[in-house]
């Protein structure tokens, strides 16, 4: 199973969701996960993990992860050539390397990092950027390339964002 999480920050609450679907290729997801935590530290530039990486390691306690799953994050798994990590490789850590972490970003990072991959994906001239530890980033790069949708974002983490946002 494959789990995507995104997270929405509201002023005095945070909307955590988690979209599972079977197969990369998923046009519609297996089941929604959802949880309102309240918000317990401000934003910090630098270190955004802070802030999220308690949504969704509260709302993963609804799930039972098996052998062969996956985690999709809305951010950075690695950061730079350097080791430093972002909210993907906390979470991976978090959970004792037992499962890949895959980061699918929005927004370019401007450090080098060799294990960033480019998708360009439907006829968008803007790429999205993935990361990820525990999987070789070049499948997770082929694999975001097929998942459903003619757009630069996935039908389904398309309806991840608008779930967080209701």
């Amino acid at each position: 199973m494959i789990y995507a999480f995104d997270t929405y920050y509201y002023d005095d609450y945070a909307n955590t969701i988690c979209i599972a679907f079977e197969d990369w290729t998923s046009e519609i997801e297996t089941e929604i996960f959802s949880e309102k935590t309240e918000i317990t530290s401000d934003y910090e530039s630098g270190a955004f993990y802070k802030r999220e990486l308690p949504c969704i390691v509260s709302l993963l306690q609804k799930i039972e992860l098996k052998e062969g799953d996956c985690i999709i994050v809305d951010g950075y798994v690695t950061l730079d050539n350097d080791g430093k990590i972002g909210l993907g490789g906390y979470l991976y850590e978090a959970l004792d390397q037992k499962y890949p972490i895959i980061g699918i970003a929005k927004n370019e990072f401007t450090t080098p990092d060799s294990q960033r991959r480019n998708i360009y994906r439907g006829e968008s001239k803007t790429p999205l950027f993935a990361t990820s530890k525990g999987t070789d980033v070049d499948e997770v790069k082929s694999n975001i390339e097929k998942m459903h949708g003619p757009y630069r974002m996935p039908t389904l983490l398309k309806k991840l964002d608008q779930l967080t946002r209701e």
